[in-house]
C-alpha cells in the first residue's frame, strides 16, 4: 500500500473542500506549485512542520490528512 499517495489524495481533497488551487497554497506555504503537486501526489512526503501548517490552512486534523481509509 503506498501510503504517500492516500496521504496526499487526502490532501488533495482538503485542498479542493476549501476551495484553493495548488499555486494558493504553494504560495502560502513558501514554495513552488510544482513542489507542492509532488505532495498531493505522493512523490514527497511531508515534514511536521508541513503537516501542522498544511493542516491550520486547511481546517482538518492531522489524523483525518493520515486517514487510510479514504
Amino acid at each position: 500500500m503506498n501510503y504517500a499517495k492516500i496521504i496526499g489524495n487526502n490532501l488533495k481533497e482538503a485542498r479542493k473542500a476549501k476551495g484553493y488551487t495548488q499555486k494558493e497554497i504553494a504560495v502560502k506555504m513558501r514554495m513552488t506549485q510544482q513542489q507542492y503537486s509532488r505532495f498531493e501526489n505522493g512523490i514527497f512526503e511531508l515534514n511536521y512542520w508541513q503537516i501542522l501548517s498544511l493542516c491550520d490552512l486547511l481546517d482538518i486534523t492531522p489524523n483525518e490528512l493520515f486517514d487510510l481509509n479514504n
